[in-house]
């Protein structure tokens, strides 16, 4: 025992010092107003950063993580030829269906939240830390774990107190909840993080490519921009809240930043520091061959947790395969239930005395396209009594056939309720498709009927429409009209973008049927078309109309212009013959009034001679 201290000792020191050079050199080439303290440790210069995301809404829980930090020396292989030297475990590179997994996420989150500037290499950092880059990538070509990757229980013994979220779905623990997969995430933040990386329909932790987008959606929320060291260190700290649970994941960062290169998928190796080494000396290490091994020692006097079955409870997703179950040791307790008087009141969470939901004052949730909803959605977690229930996690969940989401792009969003027992969701924003859609509230890890809120999308709209000129419109029979109509709509005095309009050439103003002839505009084939439709505005509430062409009818044409919103306009359109020239007189000079010439004989009646 005393020499097994010892190399703890001697391990610590090393770690302490490995450290405090490798974050030295880091802050000396990262982002500015970063520097290291006494200690080797990053600081900013305003602040040490901080976060006020509790275990249970962070992604891990605040599990443990691997500490090793990066060789000095760049990872990219140095040219050669032949085959390589074999490289050191910590300059092993990332294993291939990992690092397409990250690069795939990167590639989602540019698209769906460019603000947010996600590095692949951010995901490669935390999935080093957390997993070791799923235990060196022992994954199938789907990127399925061989084996789940599960972390202690959050039992609160020397870690946060977390109870059972998913009946042991992902984690096989019905009593608390375990950090699961390659990303180490907890069933509760699964339940509303969790995404569909590799589109096979269904949302796993155990799936590097499911958890790789998930850990990515979740590092983009709130608006941060990963491009500004504040942010980047908030999400990060949002992920595991430990100061040198960040100075790790930044010290990795700046190491794949510079490069990395792909090795074959099972062919890397753990990390060997944990941070929670020094919870429990007789715990076993893990393996990467190891099929369900933890992710790290257990905390003192628990189990490996095993599986055990549970009725199926709404908005939980499938449970994985039962050839990814973990090994089965003893059996884990079943989770609390608050009517039983045998259960300890002082075991009871806030989360376990909710009865119901309650719509706290939310109604008419109106917008239209592409506005935010003026309105939040408030529920507010309620005791059997009627007594609110703070600190409780509320999930919302948009439902239906739409594209409105909350702010920030996503269709999920976990509130925590505050002292009234009241959580408020994010704003929603409105899509492009109009009609009605739904968001659901539920309590997160229990068994507790949804409350659903109806939500309606109206289209655009615009109360004014008006010409952009005053010139007059006029085509010869035949001919086409050189100018195009152009006009401008909008919304109580605003520029109104993306407004549908209708064009239709109609008979009169008293008579708005479709005229069947007159001027007209051309279809794609340059067929006679008087009604167009799919017209829309652009950004600054403008509208071009395509060209206008007559046919032989002269006379005075009406164009009606409308939009939802009650905006017409009227524009007159004139077809007729143009009026011919004056004819030049002999002398060369245009004399319409000149009387006959003296010597053409009169034939005024009165200048007759009698019979």
């Amino acid at each position: 025992m005393a020499a097994h201290f010892d190399r703890r000792l001697r391990k610590a020191a090393v770690t302490t010092t490995v450290a405090a050079v490798a974050v030295a050199a880091l802050s000396a080439s990262q982002a500015p107003n970063v520097t290291a303290d006494a200690h080797g440790r990053q600081t900013t210069a305003d602040k040490v950063p901080t976060s006020d995301t509790s275990s249970e809404e962070s992604a891990t829980g605040n599990s443990p993580y691997y500490t090793d930090l990066p060789p000095l020396d760049s990872p990219s292989p140095a040219p050669t030829i032949g085959t390589p030297a074999s490289r050191g475990p910590s300059e092993a590179g990332i294993p291939a269906t990992v690092l397409d997994a990250y690069k795939k996420a990167e590639s989602a989150l540019r698209r769906s939240k460019p603000g947010c500037n996600l590095p692949w290499q951010l995901l490669a950092a935390i999935g080093k830390v957390e997993s070791g880059q799923a235990r060196g990538g022992r994954v199938d070509a789907q990127g399925n774990t061989l084996g789940r990757i599960i972390g202690p229980q959050l039992d609160g013994n020397g870690f946060a107190l977390i109870k059972d979220t998913d009946n042991g779905v992902y984690d096989g623990n019905s009593a608390y909840d375990n950090a699961v997969g390659p990303m180490q995430f907890i069933p509760s933040t699964w339940a509303w993080a969790g995404r569909d990386g590799n589109a096979d329909g269904k949302e796993d932790p155990n799936n590097i490519y499911d958890a790789a987008l998930s850990a990515g959606h979740y590092l983009c929320r709130n608006g941060w921009d990963l491009s500004v060291q504040a942010d980047l260190n908030r999400a990060i700290l949002s992920y595991n809240n430990s100061q040198d649970y960040l100075h790790t994941v930044l010290s990795w960062l700046e190491h794949y930043r510079k490069g990395t290169h792909e090795i074959p998928d099972g062919t890397g190796t753990l990390p060997v520091g944990r941070s929670d080494d020094d919870t429990d000396l007789s715990g076993p290490d893990p393996t990467p061959g190891g099929t369900g091994a933890t992710t790290g020692p257990r905390a003192p006097g628990t189990t490996t947790p095993s599986p055990s079955p549970s009725p199926e409870k709404p908005d939980k997703p499938t449970p994985p395969d039962e050839s990814e179950s973990p090994d089965t040791g003893s059996p884990s307790p079943g989770p609390t239930d608050p009517s039983d008087p045998e259960t300890p009141p002082e075991t009871e969470t806030p989360t376990d005395t909710v009865h119901h939901l309650e719509n706290a004052g939310t109604t008419g949730l109106t917008a239209i396209a592409g506005d935010t909803f003026d309105k939040k959605i408030s529920t507010r977690a309620e005791t059997k009594a009627g007594k609110a229930v703070g600190k409780v996690r509320i999930r919302f969940t948009v439902l239906g056939d739409t594209d409105a989401t909350f702010t920030g792009g996503d269709k999920f969003a976990a509130v925590t309720t505050n002292a009234s027992g009241v959580a408020v969701a994010p704003a929603l924003v409105a899509g492009e498709k109009t009609g009605a859609f739904t968001v659901r509230a539920t309590v997160v890890g229990r068994t507790v009927a949804g409350l659903d809120y109806k939500a309606t999308v109206t289209e655009r709209v615009a109360d004014v429409l008006a010409r952009t000129d005053d010139t007059a419109l006029t085509c010869t029979p035949g001919g086409e009209f050189a100018d195009r109509v152009e006009v401008k709509a909008t919304h109580k005095g605003a520029a109104a973008d993306k407004v549908a309009v209708t064009a239709t050439l109609i008979k009169s103003v008293l008579d708005p049927t479709e005229n069947d002839k007159g001027p007209y505009f051309k279809d794609a084939d340059g067929k006679t078309v008087r009604t167009l439709t799919g017209l829309t505005t652009d950004a600054k509430g403008l509208l071009k109309l395509p060209k206008l062409y007559a046919d032989k009818t002269a006379g005075t044409f009406v164009l009606r212009l409308t939009t939802a919103g009650g905006a017409t306009l009227n524009v007159q359109l004139k077809v007729a013959e143009a009026e011919p020239e004056p004819s030049p007189s002999p002398s060369g000079d245009a004399s319409p009034d000149a009387s006959p010439s003296p010597s053409e004989p009169s034939t005024d009646p009165s200048t007759e001679p009698d019979a």
